[in-house]
Formats: structure tokens, C-alpha cells, sequence
């Protein structure tokens, strides 16, 4: 056992002791004999839990120590006491600096080695954080012993040092003093471990590296952190006291704060409330859980809550303490503590009779809940006045409206009114402890509208029974409908509407129906014996109304169907053996007015007798047979008489057509082809003149057609003048011909005006629109028809004082057009204008005097020198 001296600071009561193992690989747990005061962490590292003031006496508590593996114990005293004050003599002890020595190696002695001096284990340099200073801040001497003997040069190497990072701390080369140059930082590296070297001047190793280790002590220079400045959390609305939050994610208070854990002393932090929420709400200072203290919580009142929580470590110490806010948002939940409430005791409403799904009232309820939730939405049911389930309710799930409907149809001749009694709660139970009522009940006023009715047939289908063949005019029976509507003073007329054979007539007033055509059992109107009509019944009120009713008549059969023959058609060789026919009857009528059948050939012709017989095989069927020994192939037609077996019995003569043919070793015909084509029947032959004719018709009217096309097609065409119609013309432009002398063309057109006759003069129809209006004609001067040369300067000068005197001449800036002339003319040419002289010895100043026409083309040519 031994005894750990403290000396502490008056100001500050806190301490750091550091256990160190010898053994490294063992595993220690440590305890403090005075856990509320002190505690050892599980490093060795030893704290004060709180603060409180010491006593100029020593204090004194044990620190226990066991192996977990082998259960070895060992225990330590420490004492504490204050640190007396410095003078300056042990300011300058304390200014001492503690000296490394390197520890001696193994040297050899007598041939073997041998350990002059037992290794020095060196305990770790423990620098607090934020130190203030000054800098550089010594920490520690590194000496070698061989010092004495040899100049050595000492350095150190690691993070902090020559490794990023750098410069933290440096060592005097020649004293081997190891300083620290800044203030370091726990939360950044809380450990630094550097290697201390010593080597002679000419870099040579003297010593063995030895490792130091600086642990950098934590200082309470941090605030507590929240994870977020924002906690959303809720409550339901009701809740007791000492419920607790809920929130999303929950957390607890150790996740809350990033950083609880503070260097030396207490680490818990006091977290407090610093806005709205006190008299509701508390928290927890140890796990930071939010809790109600208060009843009262009404969602309807208060919705949410808003909280700063306050944060602070050293146990809320305001002088050494640190502190840190985050906001609580605490929403009030809603439970179902409001039932709904109906705005009005009773509700009306009103429906036309057999009208469905129509709403007849809107029930309205109040719910103080939060909207749109289970405790909010409204449940409906009808709790009495409806035994027949007529209506129903169904609630809307915007406005939690309850909404009447009819789902069965109403009559009005029943039923005037209801009253219903309904009833409303929610879709989720009341919270316990909820005084009210768990529903709402209130009463429903449903009057029924009368509206008119279609009449309808009692008996829908009616079905009589009556005998084929009735005549016009017989009284069937009597089709008669009521009228719904007993409060209605209404007529009802009747009407046919459906008779697809025309046989049948209604009394519009009584609805007597008789036949007006003989009722025919065969007719394909007739299904299964039963002939089918429907008539209308209309009433006369507002508006009118009418119902349909079907009259089905089962018709009895009568024999007025004589039978025929079945086939009409057969093949029979020419031979008698193999020669047979079998025949049956075909007879519309049904038992027993049909079968059994009587088969039998007519006394005339004679020819029948002589060449067939027929036998009876049964009642249906008898057989025909060729009687002579060969008769000539070809069609013959054999009567045949057919007798039913009704009462009295009918009877018929049908042509059976029979085509006789040679036939093979088996029977079959071989000219079956030149027998049907010379057989060929009337009706074929009408059927093919009618294709023949109707061919030759569509044949005609296409030539029509196309006619009459071609008729207006020319029409249009004379509409259209020749001239303008482009639409389809080739205008070709690259034939231009071999000029003038390949055209006809009247050149005297072209000559003098003197030899221009009278006649040749357009008339006023169809003058250029660049020409002068017809007036007086001026007097121009007449050119000869051999002019001279000279001679045209006088002609210009009197047809320009001539043009100039004409009130008819187009103005100056008019477009006059002019007619290309072609080549080979017989007029002088223009190229004895040109004088013998060059164009510089030309003198143009007398274009001056020819007026204010020529005047630009006297300055540009009679203008001198210029």
C-alpha cells in the first residue's frame, strides 16, 4: 500500500490520478472507498463526482484495485490537501523541470552480458488542454550519461513532432529540452506518443530510442450538444400526471448530448425549461425524459406546446457549468372526448313517390375533435321509424354530413309520411373517464310527394286460348289496366302498339280486343302456337303516363293444310330393278290433323297407272315404282295423291317431278347432266331472265351516266371563256420564230405619219391607257417621207413647241410604252445624227433652246470646258 499526495488549488477542488500497470495485458477494475465523492474510471483516471469546499486538514480515501482474471487485490491511499502558498524559492523548485534519463544498456563482463542497472518503466506527461501559456512551455529534460564523455545531440520523432501534426512539440538539440508550442486540443488528438533520441555529432546511435507518452487532459471548454436543435414529441390531450412524451425517434437523454461526459468532476447534466410549459410540464435531469405534471392537457384548448430546454453540464453549476438550449415542440394529440352533437333537434325532408337514390335530408353534427380522424368522423344509423329499410345514411367525408338517401322505392298511396329517429357517434369509442354521452339522437321529417303513375295491366302477359282460323270481327277478350294514382281523377284510353300479323283491334275506351284478319297458326308470326301482341294504356294527367301490357293467344290447330308431297324431286333409272322412289308428306297442320298419311295415283292419266305404282310402307312413307320394264329417260311429273288423317280429312294432289336416266352396274345415273340441263324448270328459267334483264338495266345506266357526264362536263366548259381557262393549256415560250420575216405583218404601220391612213386610227374602245384623251387633234409638223439628215433638228424643234403648246400631252413622268419596230425598217437611220467631227468637238448649247425638256441633257453635254 502506499500513499498518492494531492495538492489542490483552493479555487478549483479537482484532481487527476493515473494508475499504471506494469503488466499491460492485465485487466483491472477499480473502485474508490468514497463513490459519492470520488470515482475511478476504468483507465485508472480518478475525479471528483461533485465540488465541494476542503478543509485545511487532509482528506483521505482509499482506491481498490483487483484483477478480474486472478482476483489479486491491491489498494492505494490518497490524501488531499491545499496547495500552500508559493514563494519564491518554491516558485522556483517548481520551476524545475523533470529529467529523462536514458536508461543503461546490457553490457558484457567477462564475456557474458550483464545489466548494470534495472530499466526505468516512464510514466506519461499529462498536459491539460487550452493551456494559456506562454509559449514555447517546457515539459521535460531528456538526458543521456553519457553526456559527460561524449557531445550529443538529442531530437524526437513521431505525430506532433516531424509527423503532421508537425511543430506541436519541439526538444532543444543541445539540452535535450522538450517543450510544447500551442495549446492543444482533447477533442482533436487526446494522446500523442513520440520517440526521444540521443546521437553523438557525428549521427552515430549512443542510446536506445525510449518512447514518451503526453496525454492531454480533458477540460470542461465544451458545451453539451443536442443531436438537434429541433424535438418533436407529442402527448394525448387528457393525459395524467407523470405521463411521459413521445417522441419521433425517441431518445434517450445520453443520446440526447453528444457530449455529457465533461473532464474532472461532474458529469451529469441539468436540463431545464426556460419558456412556456411550466405548471404542465417537467423534465427528468438525470435521463432528460419530458413529463407531464399537471392534468388538464385539452387538445381543443391548446394544441401545442413550445419549449427551449436548457441544457447544462457540472451538474447546472452557473460558475463553471456550460450550457446549451434546444427547442421542444410538443404537440397536445387528440383523443375522442367530444361526441358529435346534432345542430337541430329535428330535420325535414321530402321525396317523389318511387324515386330511389335521392337525398332527402342533410343532417349536420358538430365534433370539437380534431377533423378528419376517427375521433372526428361521424357514424349514422337509423334507429327507428323505418321497419321496411326504405332509407339509409351515408356520411360525407368532407363535411361529416350525414346524408338521407332512399334506397326502396316509395308509394305514396302507402305511405304519406315517415319519421325517422336517427342517431350519431363516432367511428372510434369515447376515451374513459368522458362524461357525456357516446351519441347524439334527433328526429327526421320525410314527407312523400304524390306524382302520376303509369297505368298498369293486371294481368302482364295475358294469355287466352282460341281457334285458328276465327273470322274478322270476332270479340277475343277484354285487356283492361287500373290506375295507380287513387287520389287522381285520371282516364285511361288504350291503344295498339305491337301486332306484328295485323289481326287484332282494342276498344280505345273499354279494351275489347277483336280480330280484324283471320288467325292462321301456320304463320311465321306464330312461335310455338302463341301469337304475341302488346298494347298501351295512357292516362291523362300531368304529366301523362302510360304502361304497356302483352296479350299472348295459344292457337288451336284446325286441318286447313292439305298435305304434300316430300321430296318434289327424284331420280329413278330406266330399268325397273334396281327402281324405287321413297316419298313421305309434308303437312303443316300438327296431330292429329296430319299423319297418318293415304298415298295413292290418279285414274287420269291413264299413263300414270300404266307406268308407276305406289305402296304404302307406313304411315308416314310410301314407295314409288316404275311399273313398265324400260321407259325412256327424261322428266316426268306423277301425281300423287296425299290424304291426312284429319277430321274431316283433307286431301291434295302434289306433283312428285321425276327424272328417269341410265344408270351404272350401281345404280347411279350417268346422264344426270344432259337430264338436268334439259330439265331445266320454269322457275330457273324466270330467275335466269330476271339476272339477264337486270344486267342489261345496270349496263344502260352507266351509259347514261357517263353521258350525262360528259353533257355537264362540256356545260362548264362553255362558261368558261377559251381565253382565260389556264387550267389545262401548255403555254410554250422557246418558239420565237425567224423574226419579222416569217410574220405577215402590215410594216406600213411603222412609216411616216403622212402615209398612216385615216381608217388605221383605233377608235376610243380601245385606246392605250398611256394615250392622250380624244380632243382636238394639234397640228403636229409633218415629217417628208425622205427626210435629210439636216433637216432633223427643225422637225424635233416644231414637234416639241408643238407638244408643249398641247393641253392634252401626258405629264412628264408618265410611262409611255412603245411598239418594237422589228428589223429591215424602211425608215432613215438614226446614225446621221452623228456629224463628221469627234463627240469633244460637238457643241451642244443649242439643246438649250429646245425648253425645259432638254435642259439636263444641255448641262450635261453643252456645259463648255466644265
Amino acid at each position: 500500500m502506499a500513499d498518492i499526495l494531492f495538492l489542490l488549488d483552493s479555487a478549483a477542488f479537482q484532481a487527476v490520478v493515473k494508475f499504471s500497470n506494469c503488466n499491460g495485458k492485465r485487466k483491472v477494475q477499480y473502485e474508490s472507498s468514497e463513490p459519492a465523492d470520488f470515482k475511478v474510471d476504468e483507465d485508472g483516471m480518478v475525479y471528483a463526482v461533485r465540488s465541494f469546499p476542503l478543509s485545511s486538514e487532509h482528506a483521505k480515501f482509499l482506491i481498490y484495485a483487483q484483477d478480474k482474471e486472478t482476483q489479486e487485490k491491491w489498494q492505494v491511499a490518497v490524501k488531499l490537501s491545499l496547495k500552500p502558498t508559493l514563494t519564491e524559492d518554491s516558485v522556483k523548485e517548481s520551476q524545475e523541470i523533470e529529467e529523462i534519463v536514458f536508461p543503461r544498456q546490457f553490457t558484457k563482463h567477462n564475456g557474458y552480458l550483464q545489466r548494470q542497472k534495472r530499466d526505468w518503466v516512464i510514466p506519461p506527461i499529462n498536459l491539460p488542454e487550452n493551456s494559456r501559456g506562454p509559449f514555447p512551455q517546457e515539459l521535460v529534460r531528456i538526458r543521456s550519461d553519457r553526456d559527460k564523455n561524449l557531445s550529443l545531440r538529442y531530437s524526437v520523432t513521431g505525430p506532433g513532432a516531424d509527423q503532421p501534426p508537425t511543430g506541436i512539440f519541439i526538444i532543444n538539440p543541445i539540452s535535450g529540452q522538450l517543450s510544447v508550442t500551442k495549446p492543444l486540443d482533447r477533442e482533436l488528438i487526446a494522446r500523442f506518443h513520440l520517440r526521444a533520441h540521443a546521437v553523438d555529432i557525428n549521427g552515430n546511435q549512443v542510446e536506445n530510442p525510449i518512447d514518451i507518452v503526453i496525454n492531454v487532459i480533458d477540460m470542461n471548454d465544451n458545451r453539451p450538444e443536442f443531436l438537434h436543435q429541433v424535438w418533436n414529441g407529442t402527448v394525448p390531450e387528457g393525459s395524467k400526471p407523470g405521463s411521459s412524451l413521445m417522441y419521433k425517434p425517441i431518445y434517450r437523454y445520453s443520446q440526447l448530448c453528444i457530449k455529457p461526459i465533461l473532464f474532472l468532476g461532474p458529469r451529469a447534466l441539468l436540463c431545464t425549461f426556460r419558456k412556456e410549459g411550466w405548471g404542465m410540464f417537467t423534465i427528468n435531469n438525470e435521463t432528460g425524459d419530458i413529463i407531464t405534471v399537471a392534468a388538464g392537457l385539452d387538445r381543443e384548448k391548446v394544441q401545442q406546446y413550445t419549449l427551449i430546454i436548457q441544457a447544462t453540464d457540472m451538474e447546472g453549476n452557473p460558475t463553471y457549468g456550460l450550457s446549451n438550449t434546444a427547442t421542444a415542440v410538443i404537440t397536445v394529440t387528440d383523443v375522442n372526448d367530444n361526441p358529435p352533437e346534432f345542430t337541430a333537434m329535428t330535420f325535414y325532408g321530402e321525396v317523389p313517390e318511387n324515386r330511389v337514390d335521392v337525398i332527402v335530408a342533410n343532417l349536420t353534427v358538430t365534433d370539437k375533435d380534431q377533423p378528419h380522424t376517427p375521433a372526428w368522423n361521424a357514424v349514422y344509423r337509423i334507429s327507428g321509424g323505418d321497419p321496411t329499410g326504405r332509407f339509409a345514411i351515408q356520411t360525407d367525408p368532407n363535411s361529416n354530413d350525414g346524408l338521407v338517401t332512399v334506397v326502396k322505392p316509395i308509394d305514396f298511396e302507402t305511405n304519406r309520411m315517415f319519421v325517422l329517429t336517427v342517431a350519431a357517434e363516432n367511428q372510434v369509442p369515447l376515451a374513459k373517464g368522458i362524461q357525456h354521452p357516446p351519441q347524439s339522437t334527433a328526429t327526421v321529417s320525410v314527407t312523400v310527394i304524390d306524382v302520376n303513375e303509369s297505368p298498369y295491366f293486371t294481368m302482364n302477359p295475358k294469355f287466352i286460348r282460341q281457334e285458328e282460323g276465327l273470322h274478322a270481327g270476332t270479340m277475343l277478350t277484354t285487356f283492361i289496366a287500373q290506375d295507380p294514382d287513387r287520389y287522381m281523377q285520371q282516364n285511361i284510353r288504350y291503344t295498339k302498339l305491337s301486332d306484328p300479323a295485323n289481326w287484332l283491334k282494342i276498344d280505345p275506351v273499354n279494351g275489347q280486343i277483336m280480330t280484324i284478319a283471320v288467325l292462321d297458326r301456320e304463320s311465321p308470326n306464330v312461335k310455338n302456337n302463341i301469337y304475341n301482341a302488346t298494347f298501351l294504356a295512357s292516362d291523362n294527367g300531368i304529366p301523362p303516363m302510360s304502361g304497356t301490357g302483352t296479350l299472348q293467344i295459344y292457337l288451336l290447330d284446325i286441318n286447313d293444310n292439305a298435305p304434300q308431297v316430300l321430296p318434289q324431286e327424284a331420280e329413278i333409272c330406266e330399268t325397273p330393278d334396281p327402281n324405287s322412289i321413297n316419298i313421305t308428306a309434308l303437312d303443316y297442320d300438327i296431330d292429329p290433323n296430319a299423319g297418318p298419311f293415304a298415298f295413292d295415283l290418279p285414274l287420269s292419266p291413264v299413263t300414270i297407272k300404266r307406268n308407276w305404282t305406289i305402296t304404302r310402307l307406313n304411315g308416314d312413307f310410301a314407295q314409288l315404282n316404275l311399273k313398265i320394264k324400260f321407259l325412256e329417260a327424261g322428266i316426268y311429273e306423277v301425281p300423287i295423291i296425299i290424304t291426312d288423317s284429319g277430321n274431316p280429312p283433307k286431301s291434295n294432289i302434289s306433283i312428285l317431278r321425276v327424272k328417269v336416266c341410265q344408270c351404272d352396274s350401281n345404280g347411279d345415273c350417268t346422264d344426270v347432266d344432259r337430264i338436268v340441263g334439259a330439265g331445266l324448270g320454269t322457275g330457273a328459267i324466270i330467275a335466269i331472265l330476271l339476272c339477264i334483264i337486270i344486267l342489261l338495266i345496270l349496263v344502260l345506266m352507266f351509259v347514261v351516266w357517263m353521258k350525262r357526264r360528259d353533257k355537264e362536263r362540256q356545260a362548264k366548259q362553255l362558261l368558261i371563256d377559251p381565253e382565260d381557262d389556264v387550267r389545262d393549256n401548255i403555254l410554250k415560250y422557246d418558239e420565237e420564230g425567224g423574226g419579222e420575216e416569217d410574220q405577215d405583218y402590215d410594216l406600213s404601220q411603222l412609216q411616216q405619219p403622212d402615209t398612216v391612213e385615216p381608217d388605221a386610227i383605233k377608235s376610243v374602245g380601245i385606246r392605250r391607257l398611256d394615250e392622250r384623251p380624244i380632243h382636238a387633234e394639234p397640228q403636229y409638223p409633218v415629217r417628208s417621207a425622205a427626210p435629210h439628215p439636216g433637216d432633223i433638228g427643225d422637225f424635233i424643234n416644231e414637234g416639241l413647241k408643238a407638244a408643249d403648246n398641247d393641253p392634252t400631252a401626258p405629264p412628264y413622268d408618265s410611262l409611255l410604252v412603245f411598239d418594237y419596230e422589228g428589223s429591215g425598217s424602211t425608215a432613215g437611220s438614226l446614225s446621221s445624227l452623228n456629224s463628221s467631227s469627234s463627240g469633244g468637238e460637238q457643241d451642244y448649247d443649242y439643246l438649250n433652246d429646245w425648253g425645259p425638256r432638254f435642259k439636263k441633257l444641255a448641262d450635261m453635254y453643252g456645259g463648255g470646258d466644265d
